[in-house]
């Protein structure tokens, strides 16, 4: 699996962090979808890596600007190992 965090400008409310969801589940089959007008991202989780070219297209006829893309591998048991080590 893999993670790509999506940092995009523009987004300002709660509809706004859904029209992105609802892009990414439009086109391209992703396991889980989140995105956030508080750090300006949006996380998807998916089998296959995105097509970021058609993405940035998508983004900016949306309203919106993709200004970076991170990729990594993902793997549920190294998401839930961090989060038991930050709560303690």
């Amino acid at each position: 699996m893999i993670k790509t965090v999506l940092k995009v400008n523009g987004m300002m409310c709660g509809m706004c962090e859904a029209h992105m969801n609802d892009l990414v589940r439009k086109n391209f089959k992703v396991k889980k979808v989140t995105s956030s007008v508080k750090d300006g991202e949006t996380v998807v989780i998916s089998e296959e890596n995105l097509d970021i070219p058609f993405l940035k297209k998508e983004i900016k006829e949306i309203g919106y600007e993709l200004v970076d893309v991170h990729t990594e591998p993902y793997e549920k048991y190294l998401e839930l190992t961090a989060f038991i080590l930050r709560t303690g």
